[in-house]
Order: structure tokens, then C-alpha cells, then sequence
């Protein structure tokens, strides 16, 4: 499976697709994606709970609890639906959280891309777009802020929930604007927790590698990027970044596989960006390299070539130079700089790890105290 943003890249039929290569998509569900996740919860909590009970006796209960989980449907849509609102850049569409009474916005650093200013429109008020400019981007995260020039009255803003309490099997509603289409709202369940994804390359660069994501089967489409995950609680539990592709398919969709940052990364990086108007405390691990894939006399991912070295950085402290192959971080192998970015987002600022690399044709092993990115 490969991965596509939910950014709508225009307004007609054009849609923004994201791609990862297919190897690094299998190591990260098929491998170390997988080991962070939790358990399926062994039963279901709050309005779910008294469907799924009602459901359980005769036709008439199985009708009513339908009912009930209708209504909490539309309990939280009304909830919710008024905090997310749509984002016009000139590259295309997308969606964003109303974060503050202050006119703060959060949304994904790749739907606002380069640019500075934007037109925003509320999903449920359906009035001219307000203007609105760009407090700071994060792209490691894939998370921005953005702030309306002027602040409507009654402007709500959304409830974010803890992650933490996150459970698979839980009822969730993606809200956004799929394809240009504002106040759209699709359900599912959470289908996994703890998933690391890294986004395909974009402008040369490699993608953002996000740790922690929640799996989603809620329909995750093109212009849903920035939106809202939900709970039956009305809290958002996280934003909609990534919809899975098929390659075998010719890059179609695969359905009820979509990918959400977590609300508690979501909180971490605008409360920053809204206090100090930049990142100051990643939380991020790193080890202060930069490199590229190598490949062995197959063609095949065989490791990571240093290209340079962060003067002082943990790496240099570690005796690493540009030129030695990282083979090894953790324990795992490492093929590619995807696989190195994986290994990092899963690990935090101040651990001390074994480092595996190869110079002048000699395996050598040191140990590493990873910075902060």
C-alpha cells in the first residue's frame, strides 16, 4: 500500500495524490508500525455501549438503539461540525480545527504549503470566506496554525480529547471538506493505534515520518487533510493527514484506511506555535545526520550513507563522520532513510542507542545519545 495526503488539489477533478514507495509502506504495517499498537478493547464504553446492549435483546430494542446511535450521531455533528472550517490556498483545498476564541486554526503544514494568507470559510455558516494568515508551519509534524484576521462573533472552538484513551473498536467521525464539498461527514471505527507513516518525498525532500498515528476506517479523502476525527464524546481524538493507495490498483483508494495525528501531538505543537510562534520542544529524537539510500550490488536498499554530520550533534559525539553506512539503530536494520526516519520517530530525545555502520569495508558499533530535533 502506498499513502496520499487528503488534500484536495483543486476545485474540479485533480486530486493531490501523495505517494511512499511500496517497501517502506510494508515495513511500516507489515513490521515495526505494528509494535506499537494496543490491544482491540475487550468492550465498548459510553453511547456506543447502550447500542451495542440494546442490540443484543429483541427487533424492537436492535430498532431503538439505532435510533439512539443516530441521535448521537447528530448530537456531535452539531457539536463539532460548527469548529471545522475550510481552507482555500491557492494550491487547492483543505480543512482546519478552530483550535482558540482567539481565531486560531489548526490544520496540516502540506495544506498550506508554501503560502502566507488564506481564505477560510466556516463549514456551518456557509457566509463570504475570512481572511486569515499563517502563524507558523511545522512540516515535521505535518501541523500549522493559522489565525482570521478578525475574529467572527460566537466563533467556537473545538474540544480536544486525550489521546491516551484512544481504544480500537472505538466509534469516531471524520468531518472536513472531502473534495471541495464543506461540512461533509463520514463514520467509522479506530482500527489501530500507534501506527508510525511516513509521507512520500515532496519538492525533493522526504516526507514528514509521524509517530503515533491513529488508524482510522472513517472514509479519509482529498480535502479532508486538517479536518477532524471525532469521538462520541464531541472531543477531537485527531487529524485526518493520510488516506491509504493501492498500487496493485493503479493507485485507487484503499478503502477504510486512513491515518490521523494524534490530538496530544496536535496540542503539543500549536499550544508552541501559538505561544512562541515556532516549535520550540519537538519531543522528536534525532541523531543529527543527513543521508541517503544505498544500494548493494543487487540494487537493493542495503543502508543509509552519511552525508553530513551536525557539528557537536549526537552522531559526531559518537565518532560517526560523512561516509560511514548506517546499517543498524536499535537493533533494527536499517535499509533506507525512510527506515532511519521510522526508527527516530519512535524513539525519544536523550535515549542512549547502538548504532551499527559500516567504514572502509568494517562493521563498528557505537552507542548514541539521540538530540532533539
Amino acid at each position: 500500500m502506498d499513502f496520499r495526503s487528503s488534500h484536495r488539489a483543486d476545485r474540479i477533478s485533480v486530486r493531490r495524490r501523495v505517494l511512499l514507495p511500496l517497501t517502506v509502506c510494508s515495513a511500516v504495517l507489515a513490521g515495526a508500525g505494528l509494535a506499537g499498537c494496543s490491544e482491540p478493547a475487550s468492550q465498548t464504553s459510553g453511547p456506543a455501549a447502550s447500542a451495542s446492549a440494546a442490540a443484543a435483546s429483541d427487533p424492537g430494542s436492535r430498532a431503538s438503539g439505532t435510533r439512539e446511535l443516530e441521535k448521537d450521531y447528530q448530537r456531535v455533528i452539531q457539536d463539532v461540525l460548527p469548529s471545522v472550517v475550510q481552507i482555500d490556498a491557492r494550491s487547492g483545498l483543505g480543512s482546519g480545527v478552530v483550535y482558540d476564541n482567539k481565531g486560531h486554526v489548526v490544520t496540516n503544514a502540506h495544506v498550506v504549503g508554501d503560502e502566507k494568507e488564506f481564505k477560510v470559510t466556516i463549514a456551518t455558516e456557509g457566509g463570504d470566506p475570512m481572511a486569515a494568515k499563517l502563524v507558523a508551519a511545522y512540516p515535521e509534524q505535518d501541523l500549522a496554525v493559522i489565525k482570521l484576521d478578525q475574529v467572527p462573533e460566537g466563533l467556537k472552538a473545538a474540544r480536544f480529547g486525550d489521546t491516551e484513551k484512544v481504544e480500537v473498536g472505538q466509534m469516531v467521525l471524520a468531518m472536513g471538506s472531502p473534495l471541495g464539498l464543506s461540512s461533509s461527514v463520514t463514520q467509522g471505527i479506530v482500527s489501530a493505534v500507534g501506527r508510525t507513516v511516513s509521507e512520500p518525498r515532496q519538492g525533493g525532500s522526504a516526507g514528514a515520518t509521524l509517530a503515533n498515528m491513529v488508524q482510522t476506517s472513517a472514509a479519509i479523502n482529498p480535502g479532508n487533510s486538517g479536518g477532524a476525527l471525532v469521538d462520541l464524546d464531541s472531543q477531537v481524538v485527531g487529524i485526518p493527514t493520510l488516506a491509504a493507495t493501492d498500487p496493485q490498483l493503479g493507485g485507487s483508494a484503499a478503502p477504510g484506511i486512513g491515518f490521523a495525528i494524534p490530538a496530544s501531538m496536535v496540542r503539543t505543537v500549536a499550544d508552541q506555535i501559538i505561544k512562541d510562534g515556532k516549535v520550540t520542544d519537538s519531543g522528536r529524537a534525532a541523531l543529527g545526520v543527513s543521508g541517503r539510500t544505498v544500494l548493494d550490488d543487487n540494487f537493493q536498499p542495503a543502508g543509509v550513507a552519511v552525508a553530513s554530520v551536525q557539528k557537536d550533534g549526537p552522531a559526531a559525539k559518537a565518532g560517526i563522520e560523512a561516509g560511514d553506512i548506517l546499517v543498524t539503530f536499535g537493533g533494527r536494520q536499517l535499509t533506507t532513510i525512510t527506515s532511519l526516519s521510522e526508527a527516530l520517530a519512535s524513539s525519544k530525545p536523550g535515549a542512549k542507542v547502538g548504532v551499527g555502520y559500516e567504514r572502509d569495508g568494517a562493521r563498528r558499533n557505537v552507542e548514541v545519545t539521540l538530540g532533539e530535533m
